[in-house]
């Protein structure tokens, strides 16, 4: 093929954005990419409250987790193909088709009759949602160059924090006074918007590729997804770590992993071509994602969990309990994305970023039933600067670590790996949650604290009222003595974070602005290193 590898990765026609873009063609297609980003992250934020209401009209209380599991699976499942056909046939249709999908999804499962009904459509609300936040991260990568990225980082974790703290909040509010269907269908109107806009202001050039895809791969990687996140949501609740069903989960899963690997080397155009792990930064930043997202989501769990049942903090508003940490994650993003842009330095990010989470994670282990509100606020503020500094950081780095034409690949590869590290940190901080609590509500409540958490050890507000003084009492003891052993562990894990980010190399970001020039050609060899496979394959 006679095209130069920039123009086969699909880099969009005239300038960059930093130089020549017209502002306000750029500004629209931000505006619907982050509208995009935000149905696919508030989507669970808003179900989860919606779902009291849904079980009472629907039933089928005993399917009740697979209206997440259901959409997180699918999400996880497909968010590598999408990566990959976006680079094999065009980033504006393949995310189009995304939005389509998802927004299909959403109206079905707003008209679900059943529960039956309202979990195939979930998948399939959770099919487009794999297509959104890849779809995202691959276009800015097109768009705009990297030095140049770090700008935009304050708007992607704004968002991310809206959706957080926003979620429940708009989650209970439709469902009180519109119904529980308008908490999907309210995705029509700001999913047409997006799709509008994407539609019309978006040019990208196009691409067919002539390759095939990869179905063996993708089937493949489709059942090891499946199964760790069957063993990661399962494990420890319906079924015990050691059962049958979670070992074979396990086989099939380490089975259809290890194939896929082997897939890999074989096929022309593989999902997930492994040359990228040869670059050094993407892989550490891979890991880095993964730590982010085991961390994240155990803190967005066990957070308000403990401040509601030691601190005595209202339910309702559980998103704003978060505020300290996602208003801190916030502003380090937007301080971290602009010292970016204006130096082209990022290694300080990561270093500083996995230090500050590991002490804050720690600061967080030695809360007890007498820490008060302002302490743990002030605890979740250095966990979410920790956070601020890793969060777009890594995303920057994966993709200024590739050649064009696996931007898609890259981007989904590093959103699947913070999606598994979710599912791993929920798991397994809070497997370790349960345990501890169990234990502490038999040793001190006895008979009966072991009565109160043998269906669960997470007690909602209405359940904890109904105890008697000394089962409360024990157990925010147990809370305390469980959010420490889930902390401690977020803290060891953050440790391998920190270590990474040692070792990250800093090449110099692609497409700089006027520094651009006088950037030092110390990151070369890896670069070489990931654009070699390209340049064999043009």
């Amino acid at each position: 093929m006679a095209d130069t590898p920039g123009k086969r990765a699909g880099t969009p026609e005239g300038p960059p954005a930093g130089g020549g873009k017209q502002p306000r063609s750029v500004r629209v297609v931000l505006l619907a990419l982050m509208i995009a980003m935000m149905l696919a992250m508030l989507d669970n934020m808003i179900i989860g409250t919606a779902m009291p209401t849904i079980v009472g009209e629907l039933g089928g209380l005993e399917h009740l987790s697979w209206v997440v599991t259901a959409y997180t699976l699918a999400t996880a499942a497909s968010t590598p193909l999408w990566g990959k056909l976006g680079d094999m046939y065009g980033r504006k249709g393949s995310f189009m088709t995304s939005i389509v999908i998802f927004l299909i999804g959403s109206a079905l499962s707003g008209m679900a009759q059943d529960m039956g009904q309202l979990i195939g459509f979930r998948a399939v609300q959770g099919l487009g949602a794999g297509g959104l936040m890849v779809g995202v991260m691959a276009i800015i990568g097109d768009l705009i160059p990297p030095r140049e990225r770090g700008k935009y980082q304050g708007m992607m974790a704004g968002v991310m924090a809206l959706a957080m703290i926003g979620g429940p909040l708009v989650g209970g509010t439709i469902t009180d006074h519109w119904g529980w269907r308008w908490s999907f269908y309210i995705n029509l109107p700001l999913g047409a918007v997006a799709l509008v806009a994407v539609s019309a202001v978006l040019h990208l050039p196009k691409k067919r590729s002539q390759a095939r895809i990869d179905y063996l791969g993708a089937a493949l990687l489709t059942v090891g997804i499946t199964a760790v996140v069957l063993v990661t949501t399962w494990g420890g609740t319906e079924y015990a770590w050691t059962s049958a069903r979670i070992m074979e989960l396990i086989g099939i899963g380490v089975a259809a992993l290890v194939g896929f690997v082997f897939r890999q080397t074989r096929a022309t155009e593989p999902i997930m071509p492994l040359h990228i792990f040869r670059n050094r930064n993407f892989t550490l930043m891979s890991l880095i994602g993964f730590i982010v997202g085991f961390v994240m989501f155990g803190a967005t769990l066990f957070l308000p969990l403990y401040q509601q049942s030691v601190q005595g903090a209202s339910a309702t508003n559980s998103g704003l309990l978060l505020l300290p940490m996602l208003g801190a994650m916030l502003v380090t993003s937007m301080v971290a994305g602009r010292i970016t842009t204006n130096t082209g330095r990022y290694k300080i990010f990561p270093v500083v970023g996995g230090a500050l989470m590991t002490v804050g994670l720690y600061l967080l282990s030695l809360m007890d039933t007498d820490t008060s509100r302002f302490t743990s606020g002030v605890y979740m503020a250095v966990v979410g600067l920790g956070m601020g500094c890793l969060m777009q950081i890594t995303m920057l780095v994966a993709q200024n670590s590739v050649e064009m034409k696996d931007m898609g690949v890259a981007s989904s590869t590093t959103t699947l790996f913070r999606t598994l590290g979710s599912s791993f940190g929920v798991a397994i901080m809070g497997a370790l949650f349960n345990h501890r609590v169990q234990d502490v509500m038999a040793e001190k409540a006895g008979a009966l604290g072991s009565k109160v958490t043998e269906q669960s050890a997470q007690l909602d507000a209405a359940s904890l009222a109904k105890l008697p003084e000394a089962a409360r009492v024990a157990y925010q003891d147990a809370v305390s003595s469980g959010t420490h052993g889930a902390f401690l562990l977020g803290a060891a894990v953050a440790v391998v974070a920190l270590v990474a980010a040692v070792f990250v190399k800093e090449v110099p970001l692609k497409g700089a602005g006027p520094k651009a020039a006088d950037a030092p050609a110390d990151g070369d060899d890896d670069t070489a290193t990931a654009k070699a496979p390209v340049t064999e394959a043009v």
